[in-house]
């Protein structure tokens, strides 16, 4: 019981944890008169993606690769088929061209450069396989590049963002420190106890602990785009809503595989093939969807299928054990 209820304190230290920071940054980056269309762009975006992150690092450090390696998948796949689902189903999303022709592309290219690393290993028969160092480098070259990409794209589109401006909370120095730090203690702690919590009960219910981060820790931590997401869909701001969710996965694999590869090398679990396939076709279906019924669109009976799809995944996963 008390793995279970640590494992859920976790989590949950992990959103809040994340929160906390974000905002505290935010002030102070304001205080300190950073645009906020930068504000955005850098301490918002790693913000949500802090949960991952935190988990990553601590599961690479305590070499649960499974873990490491079923974070990033599992909440790819997550975000794709549930929370793009979900958001759709709500109402039809239209997508902007370049989103279509760059940014879904270039997650599409994340998941490939990933599926390379990961083949190559195992197509060359060794007994062990792993993310090494130098590939965890590598991907997070390919991050500084899109981050380019993301600043270009601000600076030509800035009098429009800025108009749309974050909500920022005006807070008090000593505020500020409390809210930074608080943010960083409970993400330490969470992460810790996620990824504690989730060997246990791996243990405890005789299942793999790849099997719990594809699915309950993936999701955990996908909790942030999920409540954006589905904000943003009821809002009618298609950008967001799907801008959120693949910017994401870029990130998560770019960048957060990236980090935990150069800590230290990813050992690859069982079946880590099997579900790359199932996170490209995921992201290929997304960018076939672009062009399938009204153009540039993601529609209801889209969102559907992407549902349906997880529900079946998930059952794969089970039957697969």
């Amino acid at each position: 019981m008390i793995e279970y209820i640590l494992f859920v304190i976790g989590i949950i230290l992990l959103l809040k944890g994340a929160d906390y920071l974000v905002d505290g940054a935010s002030a102070l980056a304001k205080k300190l008169r950073v645009p906020t269309l930068v504000i955005g762009l850098t301490i918002v975006a790693f913000g949500t993606s802090m949960p991952e992150l935190v988990v990553n690092i601590i599961a690479a450090l305590k070499g649960s690769g499974d873990i490491a390696f079923g974070n990033i998948v599992g909440s790819n796949i997550f975000n794709i088929l549930l929370i793009l689902g979900v958001a759709s189903v709500m109402r039809n999303l239209k997508v902007q061209h370049s989103t279509t022709w760059k940014e879904i592309p270039f997650s599409l290219l994340a998941v490939v450069v990933l599926f390379v690393f990961a083949g190559k290993l195992f197509l060359d028969k060794l007994n062990i396989h792993s993310i090494l160092r130098v590939e965890g480098i590598i991907l997070v070259l390919f991050f500084i590049i899109f981050l380019y990409y993301v600043f270009e794209l601000a600076r030509r589109n800035k009098n429009k963002l800025e108009d749309n401006k974050l909500e920022i909370k005006k807070l008090s120095h000593w505020k500020i420190w409390l809210y930074i730090l608080g943010g960083l203690v409970a993400l330490y702690f969470g992460g810790k106890w996620t990824v504690d919590g989730a060997v246990s009960l791996a243990r405890l219910i005789g299942i793999s602990e790849y099997l719990i981060s594809l699915t309950i820790v993936a999701g955990g931590t996908s909790l942030p785009e999920l409540v954006t997401s589905v904000i943003a869909a009821r809002k009618g701001d298609a950008d967001l809503a799907i801008g959120n969710i693949v910017g994401s996965n870029i990130f998560n694999i770019f960048w957060i595989l990236g980090v935990s590869a150069i800590i230290t090398p990813i050992i690859l679990p069982a079946f880590a093939i099997a579900d790359l396939v199932v996170l490209l076709g995921t992201t290929l279906l997304l960018f076939l969807f672009m062009f399938i019924g009204k153009k540039h669109e993601l529609e209801r009976w889209q969102g559907v299928i992407f549902i349906l799809l997880y529900v079946a995944y998930v059952y794969y996963l089970i039957i697969r054990g």
